[in-house]
């Protein structure tokens, strides 16, 4: 029976973004792992005098750094992408979902030009729309690894609480 992921590791994977980290979700062990970018090149490029005097936990990244490149594709693949998820869209949507004219006038400005996160957060808060706002985003982004695990053939239970996405 192929392993089973968990949502709240797949949302994960959008909310923790680690620059300089190559990320994969492996199927046979359904988990997200990280390796250094450094690592994998190291790995790729076969340079063994890089890798020979690590430390045992970084040696645990080469193995895995060996293992993506060997199964990339099948057993590793790109998990769930925030860019994909386009949270700036979400807002959009977000806006569309309120009745009041004036409110949904605000929250448009908000998100216009430099700053439009920062802006939009800061305006939802002030009209007390933020914890709607979160609900509203935390939905999409679960529909949205749900939707990521079924088009990756990725079986996956529903570990998040009632009131958390």
């Amino acid at each position: 029976m192929p392993a089973t992921a968990k949502l709240s590791d797949l949302i994960d994977a959008l909310l923790f973004d680690l620059p300089e980290h190559i990320t994969r979700y492996d199927r046979e062990e359904a988990r997200l792992v990280s390796v250094e970018d450094w690592v994998m090149t190291a790995v790729e490029e076969g340079n063994e005098e890089r890798l020979r005097d690590l430390p045992d936990w970084q040696k645990v990244e080469v193995e895995i750094a060996r293992a993506i490149i060997e199964h990339e594709g099948d057993r590793f693949i790109s998990p769930p992408d925030k860019f994909e998820f386009h949270e700036y869209r979400q807002m959009e949507r977000f806006i569309g979902t309120i009745e009041t004219e004036e409110v949904a006038e605000q929250l448009w400005r908000a998100i216009k030009g430099k700053g439009a996160f920062r802006h939009f957060k800061a305006t939802t808060e002030r009209l007390g729309l933020l914890d709607r706002w979160f609900r509203y985003r935390d939905a999409a982004m679960k529909q949205f690894v749900i939707e990521w695990a079924r088009d990756n053939q990725v079986p996956f239970e529903d570990d998040l609480k009632p009131g958390r996405s």
